[in-house]
């Protein structure tokens, strides 16, 4: 596929060459231009007084972004409610965890984190199902996540503690573009705002990761070249690769909580699937030799257990009979010797 000018819907990473894209450039020729779609706006503290959110009526928080950690706090000390000394964090990534050093003292907190997604994360808090969780979060759809949360049947509050605004893109000119990567529904509709006839860009292709952007994609009637992330492709810059190279991406890969998983298989575990039988004389046969089959097999039990008490009862004359010959040994030296 012939891809040379990508535009990234991200801020550029601090060091490119040590980025997963550098690749793109150095092996394909690519031209890579990054621009983030949308700005990030706290809400304002009288705002979110108003959602009667207590941070010191919860035992944990969640996070899933450096943003939901800058406005916690941020929001905590606008309400003069630092969180408790005994408060949990849960974070996605390691990355996430140590970002809390910004805002409390790493060892002096319980953290707790994942190796990459919310599904992990879900697998993680099953060992803490009795923390009361606050889940700082956007006002966009959190879906997929609280989906989790629900199925987990964890105690949690969702509280909006920032917005997803979008950019005016109307400076970028489509045509200079073969592909335009994007990353979360809010920047499907940033897309749109500026560029409401792009569902006809033919001319175009259009990446999406996660599962909630390609549903924002599809619902704007815009055709989805490749979606990431996929059982060949773990990561954006790997699936333009594949789609620069022709390869197949593979299934989609949908995050799931393993613990989830297992409650449900245990769930079913005890369920036994009902045979049907529609020929009746069939059945009866089959129940007699199975009161057969199980009346042998007593019979063999009672006869083992007659054996071993046989043996049992053998055992113990044997051991009656010696001591009665030591007895009469004893007594018989006794009598010799006066």
């Amino acid at each position: 596929m012939e891809v040379k000018n990508i535009l990234i819907s991200q801020p550029e990473p601090s060091n490119l060459e040590k980025s997963p894209y550098y690749p793109l450039i150095e092996k394909y020729d690519a031209n890579l231009t990054f621009f983030k779609f949308f700005d990030i706006v706290g809400v304002p503290v009288a705002e979110f007084r108003k959602s009667r959110i207590h941070i010191n009526d919860y035992s944990a928080v969640i996070f899933n972004s450096k943003n939901a950690i800058d406005h916690f706090f941020r929001i905590s000390k606008e309400l003069r409610e630092p969180p408790a000394d005994s408060m949990k964090y849960f974070c996605t990534t390691k990355a996430l965890a140590l970002y809390l050093q910004n805002y409390v003292q790493y060892r002096k907190r319980k953290v707790f984190h994942s190796e990459q997604t919310f599904a992990d994360l879900i697998d993680l808090m099953m060992k803490h199902k009795e923390e009361r969780f606050l889940f700082p979060c956007s006002s966009e759809k959190q879906t997929e996540n609280t989906k989790m949360l629900d199925k987990g049947k964890f105690k949690y509050t969702k509280a909006i503690m920032y917005r997803s605004i979008p950019k005016d893109l109307t400076h970028f000119d489509l045509s200079e573009f073969d592909m335009i990567a994007l990353f979360s529904p809010i920047g499907v509709k940033s897309l749109l705002d500026s560029f409401p006839n792009i569902a006809g860009n033919d001319n175009i292709y259009i990446a999406g990761f996660g599962t909630a952007t390609h549903a924002a994609i599809n619902a704007a009637g815009i055709k989805l070249a490749i979606a990431a992330p996929s059982k060949n492709a773990p990561s954006m810059p790997a699936a333009i690769e594949n789609f620069i190279l022709d390869k197949e991406q593979g299934a989609t890969i949908v995050s799931k909580p393993s613990s989830l998983k297992k409650s449900a298989s245990k769930k079913n575990a005890g369920k036994k699937n009902k045979s049907v039988f529609t020929n009746k004389s069939k059945l009866k046969q089959m129940l007699e030799e199975k009161k057969a089959a199980n009346a042998a097999k007593r019979k063999q039990r009672q006869l083992e257990k007659a054996q071993k008490e046989a043996e049992a009862l053998k055992q113990k004359a044997a051991e009656l009979g010696e001591m009665a010959a030591t007895t009469i040994a004893a007594a018989t030296s006794t009598k010799v010797t006066d």
